[in-house]
């Protein structure tokens, strides 16, 4: 939860935000996110561009995941005063990936940095979350399309303002082609982000470092449109507002779950649950209504 010593801080911060691109990138285990992320920032740096990155972590910190070996992929960069790399977690909970990103963003937005890269660990929920507080978000999928059609979950396709086919170097080249044409299909099924862009799909090669300035370049793009209609300051007070009530429902969980009323309940309520005893429903109006009294 927001500590009573962050307000006055976030406060402070929010009139000397909003200059910042934030692009969140995400993509399934094994897809290059790291590697593609480096080769950006290494890419953005040549640009003359400050860069803060975002590694976030859904999953509890005591199983490790894949932050460690982002760091290592992007210590290229780790002397560069120019770029600023921060591992997130939030220990299971999205509500705490919600609550703790969108700080995060705003210092780094504050601190003067030009672009800030959020990027996710997988596919899952937490692309939701992400998606919803970026700029622009970013997919990157591997050659082979065809293969994997039927796993693609319909709403990333409809979460993505572009979508990247990495690895796209050597032998990979041929089915890396054919996965933009499968890809540039499927998404024809979906509704877009916006009314006035058409998500492109394109490869690259985070090894190589091939179509990351077209990449760039095409998220470059999607800024000046959705500034000249005005629906990058929409999506903005819109990502205000999710945020409010975000904040607003983590905060009376804490607070039911620590009311003494509720507590004295819960211990009964999960084993009648459990047992078959009651229903989920009925415990769950048996805990608000002590919560409520």
């Amino acid at each position: 939860d927001e500590s009573p010593l962050l307000r006055p801080v976030m406060a402070a911060l929010a009139p000397h935000t909003g200059r910042a691109h934030v692009v969140g990138l995400t993509g399934a285990p094994g897809v290059g996110k790291s590697t593609s992320t480096n080769a950006l920032i290494g890419a953005l740096r040549a640009a003359g561009r400050t860069v803060g990155v975002l590694a976030v972590d859904p999953s509890s910190p005591f199983s490790g995941g894949a932050l460690l070996g982002d760091r290592i992929r992007m210590q290229d960069h780790a002397a560069d005063e120019g770029v600023f790399i921060r591992s997130m977690a939030s220990r299971g909970h999205l509500g705490g990936l919600s609550f703790t990103t969108p700080q995060a963003v705003r210092v780094l937005d504050a601190a003067g940095f030009d672009v800030v890269l959020v990027e996710t660990v997988g596919i899952g929920q937490s692309e939701t979350v992400v998606a919803a507080m970026v700029d622009f978000f970013l997919v990157l999928m591997l050659p082979g399309a065809g293969d994997e059609l039927q796993g693609i979950k319909k709403g990333v396709l409809e979460m993505a303002d572009l979508i990247a086919v990495n690895k796209a170097d050597g032998g990979n080249v041929p089915a890396a082609r054919t996965a933009v044409r499968d890809y540039s299909a499927a998404l024809r099924l979906t509704q877009p982000t916006s009314p006035t862009w058409t998500p492109p799909v394109m490869t690259c090669s985070g090894q190589t470092g091939d179509g990351l300035d077209d990449l760039w370049g095409r998220i470059a793009d999607h800024r000046s449109l959705m500034t000249a209609t005005g629906e990058r300051e929409d999506r903005r007070r819109a990502q205000r507002l999710a945020w409010m009530w975000s904040m607003v429902e983590d905060r009376l969980l804490d607070s039911l779950r620590g009311d003494p009323a509720v507590l004295g309940l819960l211990g009964v309520a999960e084993a009648e649950v459990l047992d078959g005893l009651t229903t989920p429903s009925a415990a769950a109006e048996r805990l608000l209504a002590a919560f409520g009294g």
